[in-house]
């Protein structure tokens, strides 16, 4: 492939996160030619998690990342998954064969064997500052200087905002969160426990109206990842950064005793490994300002009720690297990032229901619906391809 033209090859780019976005873009970067640096607050990549899904134009890029193959092999195989009543018993237990996740090509994977192959890509090629992060930003014509909360200081030509979805770096660049922050009316806690069920490449989903409980198991390991979710009429802001109070959050929001529930709620309270957050999109006008440009979650968060949260941020990370690598003027660059990526980020947050669903019943009689029509069902029904996860068409940036 011809080589891009860059009149500054080796401009300078602080990523901040690494978890999804930020090692994918700091691969391409790397790859036009630029001097990237990646900081990031915890002390290693972030391993576990739930199952993400890669389809569509996201295909596209972890192909074109040479790191496919790896990923076929980290394919989370589910073998079936058993739906149970609010008394705990088995209203039934459906095939999976025929769900579109693993049909047509598409990958799902855990987030963490995601995160650890984007970084193996990369870690040989930039710099990984571990245990630190952003503490200011001082743009300025000719660069941008950062302090780190390490207390060192450089100067970088550009920084990225790959720090999810209440990124520091957008906050530091664009304010509060609040405006941007748009709710879709539920809350949700992921954490593992250990698998005294011995379940095997399967799930089990227990639902009340407005509240669902799930236990995943990726392998036949010794733990599985449990999940529970829960609608909420208002936002819980006050949480966000307070650990114990999340925790007491959700148990107050699981008080029931039937099923695994009293066991995960106990489970969740002592987990270290706790993810909380709302169900919500992050949506904004711009998603640059001066030299900082925001990627991924930190910029258009789309809610996992879309499943393409992880197929934004690894396609959004190409074009804002190629972007960058075509335009001399960084401002030119993020401008065109914006125009190539809006139309496809919009068209999958609109995916996003915040009504029922055949996951999430918000009412009793639609959960008694849904009850009888799986109880129908030996398999659970294929579901064709959605055009919108292929409707953009990478550019040729190389």
């Amino acid at each position: 492939m011809a080589e891009t033209h860059r009149p500054r090859r080796n401009r300078s780019v602080l990523v901040s996160g690494a978890s999804i976005a930020g090692p994918a873009i700091a691969y391409w970067l790397h790859r036009h030619g630029f001097d990237v640096t990646v900081v990031e607050k915890a002390g290693a990549v972030r391993g576990g998690g739930y199952p993400v899904d890669i389809r569509g134009t996201a295909l596209e890029v972890v192909w074109r990342m040479n790191i496919l193959p790896r990923l076929r092999k980290a394919q989370v195989d589910t073998d079936h998954i058993t739906f149970v009543d609010t008394d705990g018993s088995i209203i039934a237990t459906l095939r999976t064969e025929s769900m579109a996740i693993g049909a047509g090509g598409d990958l799902e994977v855990r987030r963490g064997d995601l995160t650890q192959t984007l970084y193996e890509a990369v870690r040989e090629s930039v710099t990984f500052l571990f245990n630190d992060s952003i503490a200011t930003l001082d743009d300025r014509p000719d660069s941008i200087e950062v302090t780190f909360r390490s207390g060192h200081r450089r100067t970088f030509d550009i920084v990225i905002g790959a720090d999810g979805i209440h990124s520091p770096t957008r906050r530091l660049v664009f304010g509060p969160e609040e405006p941007f922050h748009h709710y879709l009316g539920a809350c949700f806690a992921g954490f593992t426990l250990p698998n005294h069920l011995g379940l095997s490449h399967e799930g089990m989903l227990w639902n009340s109206p407005g509240r669902r409980a799930a236990l995943y198991a990726a392998g036949s390991g010794g733990q599985v990842f449990g999940l529970l979710s829960f609608r909420r009429p208002g936002l819980p802001f006050d949480v966000f950064h307070d650990q114990e109070a999340q925790r007491a959050l959700v148990a107050a929001a699981f008080p029931d005793e039937c099923w695994e529930i009293p066991g995960m709620v106990a489970r969740m309270r002592a987990a270290d490994d706790l993810f909380f957050d709302a169900i919500s999109q992050i949506r904004m006008a711009n998603w640059s300002r001066g030299r900082v440009a925001l990627v991924g979650d930190a910029a258009y968060a789309p809610s996992f009720l879309t499943g393409q949260g992880t197929g934004l941020a690894l396609v959004g990370a190409y074009v804002l690297a190629g972007e960058l690598a075509t335009h001399t003027d960084h401002a030119e660059a993020f401008d065109a990032y914006e125009k190539v990526l809006r139309p496809f980020v919009t068209l999958n947050q609109d995916l996003a229901n915040e009504g029922d669903t055949a996951l999430f019943p918000a009412t009793e009689e639609s959960l008694r619906k849904r009850n009888a029509a799986l109880r129908a069902l030996s398999a659970l029904p294929a579901e064709p391809p959605h055009a919108t996860y292929s409707a953009l068409t990478l550019p040729d940036y190389e």
